[in-house]
This record gives structure tokens, C-alpha cells and sequence, in this order.
């Protein structure tokens, strides 16, 4: 940055991040740099370009906002005011960490930088903290904010730029789609457009739609921006042009998009959701394995991620929510014997029948289990496992007996009226009587029944907030998202080694603010296992392997090839090993637990597995679907053949041309399908018996 007159200047590299910031003598911040490379003067343009750089973007009510912006947050007030005051630069546990200090008549902000040792990605987040006399009103803070993001190249960022977004939906979760910004209709209309492409997800499900993350592909440069909102709400980000660059602007809800605004007070401090963004040289694969890496530095350190316990959940294809006494038992000995290591009971157990919109006591069904849960409790663990309940403890049922008896303040309410999705009722984890509620729930459950795994699903989008001790409807679910993640964050204080696995009608809430605290995830709640193929390839995308769970649930009267597609979906990931094992043939019943095994052989090397593509991201529709995990010395590919007429397929494994490699079908072990590795092409050649058919393959 030598070449920029009467500035100063703050220049990082660290961990391979290229990290620039100007701060002219009028004492304007600017964030000029966020690369794999080193910064090139001439690639900013000119003095009238670079002051579009803004480090954050921050709008108060009462502002102009200075721009011709359209929808975009762009020349926002006092965002463009700001003013430098002073900088940190210092070490934490976590890494390097940056704080630039601003402010603005009435407000001082700070924007943070959290580097980690030795992984090209930072946590970003904005603290602003009214110094005026009077209230300060929030419509939008920007967590991270970068302008000039495909400026690195000659060619224009139309012919050069490509943007990675993930689709989400119930049954079909993590499906990623690839597009140029033309595509999209951004294109270079003037220096800067109206156009923007803005993602935003509103409500109580973070991932309702959209997967909140991002990935901005730089062809030209062969660079991969990439970001992750840490968020269990309501956020926010968008892609648009400014000054002939394009920038990039991440955020936590706002009050366009998510009903959101805040009243800072006199001496109060807000904090932004925090982001993750990293960027690295190279395209999308190596950009995931950063962010892998990146999650598992800031996850809760947990056992259950080191052991990779396999869990037998009586659910899905099997007792689907109707649970007694006399059914789990038998299922119980069949879990026992195929190798499970925990067994969840899974909804119904509190109800004698149709329960959806009764729940909320937590009380256990005397019809479903006339001797008591803990007779079936303790029979679980007589046979060497762990015993788990299923929970949705965040929501109360319309007809729940408590519903009726406690005030409305222990629910959103819009409008005065108590918030109703699906038959059920919000609960605010900001009253504390619905905490206390909840302690007594888990306490029982694990005091009285000795339980060690709890599922807890969340099953209704309560939408966009509530009008009870807040500003606005997303002020209200701001506070109610962070009050949960304290509770979340009180419980495993209290009880470190409990499993809680995170479930949202399957994948409804994939964000690591709530993943960064349960080690393990529900990736969908797909009921057909063809169909779960492309979703099980595409989820290191978004949840690291080893907390991700996936079904296996062959049918009674299946086939042996379901029975092998089944544990292959869930080989590279973890097990949630279901269906009706104990009416199961005996032949099937040996594969189950020939695969449950080869998967405890290998589950060692999934913890620390960072994933590639060897065909790309699949597509739903997709003849052919493989998924690899690069483990040290040694790789795993699930190879999935679907409904092709071929029976062959070349997988190229790049980072193993030239190569002598082994290979052999670590499950199922049988001569059934064909193998040839060329070492000089650095490419596998695989054939499979038919179609609907799956193999487990290690390469070292």
C-alpha cells in the first residue's frame, strides 16, 4: 500500500489472508483487501472508488441514507460518517484478533476481526454503543462488509464471477446451485446499479430456504470467497455493484427484510450476529475444506464428536412416533446386536395418543408404557446402551393443560395475540419461568430416567418475532435466539457429556450458532433412501461429517441392495440406524451389522475427514453421486449408482495422480462389483451390479 499518499495504513498476513485497511488523513476507514494474495494498488481504481470501500454499513432511523441505492445498503448514515479513533492488534487463544475503533456524533463503533490459527478464515461482528443522550434507532448493521470482491483479474466481473447458494427445503435440504451474476440479472448497468441479489431467511428456522452461507467464485483468479451467518434467526446478506466493483455485506436481521429494529439507549451496547468469511486460492472444494476446518475450531469441545457413538433412533420407517412398551422392546435387542450405542425413543412417548398439539408436559405415557419409562429406561442400558428421548421443548401445544394456566408472557405474541403455528405455541426463552420450565423437563429426564441422549426437534417457523418487551417483532426473536443459545450454553454446564442433537423438522436450522454447541445434527427427515443420496453428498457442505446424521432404515421385507444403499448413505457421516431390525430377515440383519462394524473401524478418521467431490456437487436427478473424505494417508469414497444405464464410471482423484494407490470395497465385503485405479490419469474406475445400488471404497 505504499503507492496511497497521507494515509495510514494497516497491513495483515496472517494464515494466508491478505488483509488491508486505509485510513486517510480525514480519517475515513476503508477495508481495501480481503485475498490469498497481496494487494495490488492499481486494482482499486481511483480515490472516489476506494472511498466505497466502507468497513461496515450502518443505518439509523432519522438518517438520509447517501447513495442512489435503491433496495441496497449502500452510502448508509452514519455508516459513511464514521470516524477512526484507534486500533488493536493483539493476540487471543483463538489467534489474532483485530478491533478498529470508530465513531460518529452519539455512537462509538468497533469493528472485529477474530483470526484462527493456521485456517484462512475470521469471525467478524460490529459492537455499537450509544455515547449521546438519547435513544438511537437500529434499522441495519452490517457484520462484514467488503467492496471490490471480483476485483483481482483483467476480466470484467460479469465474464469472471460465479456464485455458489445452497436451497433448502424439507426432504430436500443442502441443494446447492452455481450461477454467473448475469444469470441472476446483475449485470453492469452504470457505475453502480439498483440490482442486487439479496438472500434473507426470516423466522425461527435459519435455514428455511436458504442455507445461510454463501460462496463467491473469482474464475479468472481462481479464488474462493466464502462466509457462514452464525446465526439461529433471522439474517440477511447481499451481492450488488458499487463504483464498478462489486461488494459483498453480511448481516443479522434487519428492518426491511426481517421486522427488525433496535433502540440502542443512552450507555447501551449492541452486538451484530457474528459471520464467518474466509478465502482461499482455489475453488469451491478447498473453500469447504477451510470452513470444515473453521467449525470444528469453534465447536464445543465434546466426546461425542471424537467417538462418533452409533445411535439406533426407533423412528423413521419404524414405529414413526407410536412407541410402547411391548414395541421397543424387541427393537431394543435388535439394536443391541447390530452394534448400536444409543437408543432414542423417539416422539409419542408423553401421550396415550394423537399428540401434536398436547405437547408440553413432558410427562411419560402410563397407557404406552404400563410398567413405567424407566423400565424401558433401564433396559436400554442392561443391554450396553445409552437411552434417549425426543424433546420439542421449545414450542407448547394449543390443547397442552399447562397452555391455559400460565401468562402470555411465556409466548410471542403479535398483535396481543399469542403467535400460532402447526397446532403450536411459541415459547420466549427470555421469561424466566420458561426457563425454569425447561431445567425441570431436562433435569427429570436425566435424574429420574438416566437419560444421555436427547433429539431435540423443533417443528413450527414461528415467524418474525414478537411484540413482548421489544422494540420490534425481530428485536423480540433477536433476544429470544440469543436467550436460547444461553440456555443451550447453561445446560451443557450442567451436564457436559449430554448428546443433544439439533433437529428442525431434519435440516430447518443448519447454523453454527446452534452447531457450535450440539456435536450432532439432523440432516433431513427424507423417508425415501434413494433420495436421500444427493442430500448425504452435499451435506459437508454445510454441517462437518462427524456431526451430521444421517438415516439408515431399510424396510422389512427389503432387498439386500437397500440394505447396503441405506448404510452407505450414513458410512462417511453418523449413524441413525433405524427401521424394523427385529423382523428384519437374517441375511439383511448381517449386513446391517457387517456394516455397522466396518463403520466403527473407520469412524476414527471421520472426525477429522475434510471432503471432496470427485464428480461435483450432485443435482437431484443425477445418474451417478459420489462423495469422498480425505482422512491423512487415507481416503473413503461412497459411490452411488441411481437410476443408470451405465454401469461404469471414472472418478478422477486428483490429489492422488501418479500414485500407486490401493483400493479396496470396505463395504460390503464381497466380490460383487469391479475396481481400477490408473495412477497416471489419477482417476477410478468403478463398476456396480445395478441400478439403485451403493459401495464404500478406501484409497491409500
Amino acid at each position: 500500500m505504499e503507492n496511497i499518499q497521507n494515509t495510514q495504513n494497516i497491513s495483515i498476513c496472517e494464515n494466508g489472508l491478505y488483509l488491508d485497511i486505509e485510513i486517510t488523513e480525514s480519517k475515513d476507514v476503508r477495508l481495501l483487501h480481503f485475498s490469498p494474495f497481496p494487494l495490488k494498488i492499481q486494482e482499486l481504481g481511483t480515490e472516489e472508488a476506494r472511498r466505497r470501500f466502507r468497513i461496515v454499513e450502518i443505518q439509523t432511523t432519522g438518517e438520509d441514507q447517501d447513495d442512489h441505492h435503491g433496495s441496497k445498503y449502500t452510502g448508509t448514515l452514519p455508516g459513511n460518517r464514521l470516524k477512526y479513533m484507534s486500533h488493536n492488534d493483539l493476540r487471543n487463544e483463538q489467534g489474532r484478533k483485530l478491533e478498529i475503533a470508530m465513531k460518529d456524533e452519539g455512537i462509538l463503533v468497533t469493528v472485529h476481526y477474530q483470526f484462527y490459527n493456521d485456517i484462512p478464515v475470521i469471525r467478524a461482528w460490529t459492537e455499537i454503543t450509544n455515547v449521546s443522550d438519547s435513544s438511537v434507532g437500529l434499522e441495519y448493521v452490517s457484520s462484514f462488509a467488503l467492496t471490490g470482491i471480483a476485483k483481482e483479474g483483467s476480466n470484467s466481473w460479469e465474464a469472471k464471477s460465479r456464485l455458489h447458494v445452497s436451497d433448502n427445503t424439507w426432504h430436500g435440504e443442502m441443494k446447492w446451485r452455481s450461477n454467473t451474476l448475469p444469470e441472476l440479472g446483475l449485470t453492469r448497468a452504470n457505475d453502480s446499479s439498483l440490482k442486487r441479489l439479496s438472500y434473507s431467511t426470516s423466522g425461527t428456522w435459519s435455514s428455511e430456504g436458504l442455507v445461510p452461507m454463501g460462496c463467491f467464485e473469482n474464475i479468472e483468479r481462481d479464488t474462493c470467497l466464502f462466509w457462514q451467518i452464525e446465526h439461529n434467526g433471522s439474517w440477511h446478506w447481499e451481492i450488488s455493484d458499487v463504483a464498478n466493483h462489486l461488494y459483498l455485506q453480511l448481516s443479522g436481521p434487519t428492518e426491511n427484510e426481517n421486522h427488525w429494529w433496535k433502540s440502542v439507549a443512552p450507555g447501551e451496547t449492541f452486538l451484530s450476529v457474528p459471520v464467518a468469511v474466509g478465502i482461499v486460492a482455489g475453488q469451491f472444494e478447498q473453500a469447504i475444506g477451510e470452513l470444515t476446518r473453521y467449525r470444528r475450531e469453534i465447536r464445543r469441545p465434546n466426546q461425542d464428536n471424537e467417538w462418533l457413538p452409533v445411535i439406533f433412533n426407533d423412528y423413521m420407517n419404524c414405529l414413526f412416533a407410536n412407541p410402547t412398551t411391548e414395541k421397543i422392546l424387541p427393537l431394543v435387542d435388535a439394536a443391541a446386536e447390530a452394534g448400536c450405542e444409543y437408543y432414542c425413543i423417539d416422539a409419542g412417548w408423553y401421550a396415550d395418543g394423537e399428540w401434536w398439539d398436547e405437547v408440553g408436559l413432558w410427562l411419560p405415557s402410563q397407557v404406552r408404557f404400563p410398567g413405567g419409562l424407566k423400565e424401558v429406561t433401564e433396559y436400554i442400558r442392561s443391554k450396553g446402551m445409552i437411552p434417549g428421548l425426543w424433546l420439542e421443548l421449545e414450542v407448547m401445544g394449543v390443547n397442552c393443560p399447562l397452555a391455559d394456566k400460565v401468562s402470555d408472557e411465556w409466548f410471542f405474541m403479535r398483535h396481543g395475540k399469542r403467535v400460532i403455528d402447526h397446532g403450536r405455541y411459541q415459547l420466549d426463552y427470555r421469561n424466566p419461568e420458561v426457563l425454569k420450565h425447561a431445567d425441570e423437563v431436562i433435569d427429570r429426564l436425566i435424574l429420574e430416567y438416566k437419560v444421555g441422549y436427547i433429539k431435540m426437534d423443533y417443528n413450527i417457523n414461528a415467524g418474525i418475532g414478537t411484540e413482548v418487551g421489544a422494540d420490534s417483532f425481530g428485536d423480540g426473536l433477536l433476544q429470544h435466539n440469543r436467550a436460547y443459545l444461553q440456555w443451550l450454553d447453561s445446560v451443557f454446564g450442567r451436564y457436559p457429556d449430554l448428546v443433544i442433537e439439533n433437529c428442525a423438522s431434519g435440516g430447518m436450522r443448519l447454523d453454527y450458532a446452534l452447531l457450535s454447541r450440539h456435536s450432532i445434527q439432523s440432516s433431513s427427515d427424507q423417508t425415501d433412501y434413494r433420495k436421500y443420496a444427493p442430500i448425504v453428498a452435499s451435506a459437508p457442505t454445510a454441517i462437518t461429517p462427524e456431526q451430521c446424521a444421517v438415516w439408515s432404515y431399510p424396510l422389512r421385507d427389503c432387498t439386500e441392495e437397500e440394505v447396503i444403499f441405506n448404510l452407505v448413505n450414513c458410512m462417511l457421516m453418523r449413524v441413525h440406524q433405524s427401521g424394523h431390525l427385529a423382523e428384519i430377515s437374517s441375511e439383511r440383519f448381517a449386513l446391517i451389522r457387517e456394516g455397522l462394524n466396518y463403520y466403527k473401524s473407520i469412524r476414527q478418521d471421520i472426525a477429522g475427514g475434510l471432503p471432496f467431490w470427485p464428480l461435483g456437487l450432485p443435482s437431484y436427478g443425477d445418474s451417478w453421486i459420489c462423495l469422498g473424505l480425505r482422512c491423512g494417508q487415507k481416503a473413503y469414497l461412497a459411490v452411488w449408482r441411481l437410476e443408470s444405464e451405465q454401469d461404469t464410471i471414472k472418478l478422477p482423484i486428483h490429489f492422488l495422480a501418479g500414485q500407486d494407490a490401493s483400493v479396496l470395497c470396505g463395504y460390503p465385503q464381497r466380490q460383487d462389483c469391479d475396481w481400477h485405479w490408473n495412477p497416471e490419469g489419477g482417476a477410478l474406475t468403478v463398476t456396480l451390479p445395478s441400478m439403485n445400488c451403493a459401495r464404500l471404497f478406501e484409497l491409500q
